[in-house]
């Protein structure tokens, strides 16, 4: 990865450690939650009447998805301990569990679902646990890649939705409602700046909603019926502890599909911090370890309360960049908002009644904008042929299987309804390829070290031998190894209050890439700030008079073409790419 850039993000109003006045937060908060419901409310309905399972599981389900949403919502955004991002990432109901959660309600009931809900949650805590082993797999082009087929997932539903009005609507009702908040929304989005972006989503689903009305599109009938406070009597399902065939028949699908949602909020993760500060940073990965935590706890509480598994809403990050909010104070009330609306039908039914075209017009800004932003997470990753296949590829499938384009008479229907999800299908192609790329790359070698000066020699003597073999000449095994010291030098002075006792210990891997370049990874114990971000301050400070720890940094900037730092719980992973000069080659 290059060092981050130092360009600075004007269109951010307030960044995720700021409190904005308690108004903003609450504004931003509830329509962010307005615009969230109906997607937590719908999937579990789609699922319990395609199971026919009846409305007194149904409104159970609705109740407890909002509840642990509400939740899981409050604890992304406050981090607690190792659980949370500590950004604005809305958490409800998954979309991908749709077919698996349906054939388990019918095989097995609501209790089988269940339980086969928590068992697959526990992988999620396993991921995030150990998410630094998966580090050359589940990279920023697989995550990128995968937020793309979101968008190639979610914009069928999109446009089906478009035109979906009650029997005997006027034909010009869709198209003008779905027209009036396309057109507003984006005229606003392109040239409204400052606090009159929080008002862009309220505006356009009220002009929406105004031009929806005049054609009886409003369902005026569901609030007057709703009652103002309720709680669902009976429902929950409790456990079926049987673990017979139907359960362990089910459990590899909830498995893998638990693994895709599980890419899809490590690639959330990620965006959510590139387009959260004014000033861009290098993606914190004990950040993502963070949401993917907080994401299985969702799952668990999902599965406890008898509900559709949770994962993150992509369309937050969207809502994050048009608005310029990223305060965790309006993840929280967000989280709140779900919560009472839980308990208030009325409320519910006031959001939930706005038009299917109003909230897919809106929708379709949102995605197209997500899109881009899978995109620049590729991009900034750097692209070379290898990545630019893995993703082009990837994303190809996943919308040929979208679309049931790709020998779809072949595939046995349960697979078939499983990979028929472009997200499943192309992120698992990504990731698929990605370990092919790494498994048939040249053999790496090691050596352990402690993560001290007196031990330079020793790396110094590794890297020699190594370049030896590669048959490079001694002025690029010199510049390995100045490459190497200058990077120990920096994690050295990261870690110089630790104690004796805690002394760190450090792996060198070395790896070649073809006779171009050799790549060397530096695994240590976790010390404090990220070398990218150090690199890219650079760029703002006097060269002619650098401070005295700046100097490892410049140096390093000089003998590299690029540096990638991965901070995770207990480990610090910076890998750097020395190329060979053409001559040498």
């Amino acid at each position: 990865m290059q060092p981050a850039t130092s360009q600075r993000n004007q269109y951010i109003l307030y960044e995720p450690a700021e409190r904005p006045p308690r108004a903003v937060t609450l504004f931003v908060g509830f329509q962010t939650a307005s615009l969230t419901i109906a997607g937590i409310v719908l999937t579990p309905a789609i699922v319990a009447r395609a199971a026919g399972t009846g409305e007194t599981y149904l409104s159970w389900a609705v109740f407890a998805a909002l509840i642990v949403s509400g939740l899981t919502t409050m604890l992304q955004a406050a981090r607690i301990g190792r659980f949370g991002a500590g950004y604005i990432l809305l958490m409800g109901t998954s979309g991908a569990f749709i077919a698996v959660c349906v054939t388990a309600l019918v095989e097995g009931g609501p209790a089988m679902l269940a339980t086969l809900i928590v068992v697959s949650s526990l992988i999620q805590f396993a991921l995030s646990r150990h998410l630094s082993l998966l580090r050359r797999i589940i990279t920023p082009t697989v995550a990128g890649t995968v937020i793309m087929l979101i968008a190639v997932t979610v914009m069928p539903i999109i446009f089906d939705m478009l035109t979906d009005v009650p029997a005997g609507t006027p034909t010009l009702a869709a198209p003008a409602s779905a027209g009036a908040t396309l057109v507003v929304t984006v005229m606003l989005v392109l040239r409204v700046s400052g606090m009159w972006r929080l008002w862009v989503p309220v505006i356009g689903i009220t002009a929406g909603c105004i031009v929806a009305s005049f054609f009886g599109l409003y369902d005026v009938q569901r609030v007057d019926a709703a009652a103002w406070i309720g709680v669902p009597t009976g429902g929950w399902p409790g456990f079926d502890l049987g673990f017979g065939p139907v359960f362990w028949s089910l459990l590899p699908a909830f498995v893998f599909v638990t693994l895709v949602g599980a890419i899809e909020t490590i690639g959330d993760a990620v965006a959510v911090q590139k387009i959260s500060w004014r000033k861009p940073r290098a993606p914190d990965f004990r950040v993502v370890q963070g949401a993917v935590a907080a994401d299985g706890m969702g799952n668990l509480l999902s599965g406890f309360a008898g509900t559709m598994p949770n994962t993150t809403y992509s369309s937050s990050i969207a809502i994050t960049e048009i608005t310029g909010v990223a305060a965790r104070g309006v993840g929280v009330c967000i989280g709140i908002v779900f919560l009472v609306v839980a308990f208030l039908p009325k409320l519910s039914a006031v959001l939930l009644a706005i038009p299917n075209p109003v909230v897919a017009a809106y929708l379709l800004v949102l995605i197209a904008l997500l899109f881009v932003l899978g995109m620049r997470i590729i991009v900034q990753d750097g692209v070379d042929y290898r990545k630019a296949t893995v993703a082009g590829v990837s994303f190809w499938i996943g919308v040929g299987f979208q679309n049931q384009l790709i020998f779809a008479e072949y595939i046995d229907e349960r697979w078939l309804a499983l990979l028929s999800n472009g997200m499943t299908s192309g992120g698992l192609t990504a990731v698929l390829l990605t370990l092919f790329i790494e498994l048939t790359a040249p053999r790496s070698q090691r050596i352990e070290t402690a993560l001290a000066v007196a031990d330079l020699p020793k790396i110094r003597a590794f890297l020699e031998a190594f370049a030896a073999r590669r048959g490079w000449n001694v002025a690029m095994a010199d510049r390995l190894c100045l490459a190497a010291e200058e990077t120990m030098q920096i994690l050295i002075q990261q870690g110089e209050d630790e104690t004796a006792e805690k002394r760190r210990r450090l792996r060198l891997v070395a790896r070649s890439d073809g006779a171009s370049a050799a790549n060397l990874e530096f695994v240590a114990a976790t010390g404090e700030g990220n070398i990218e971000d150090h690199m890219a301050i650079l760029a703002e400070r006097d060269v002619t008079a650098p401070l005295e720890h700046e100097i490892s940094l410049r140096l390093l900037r000089q003998f590299t073409s690029s540096v990638r730092h991965q901070q995770y719980h207990n480990s610090d992973i910076v890998t750097i790419r020395i190329d060979v000069p053409p001559r040498e080659r």
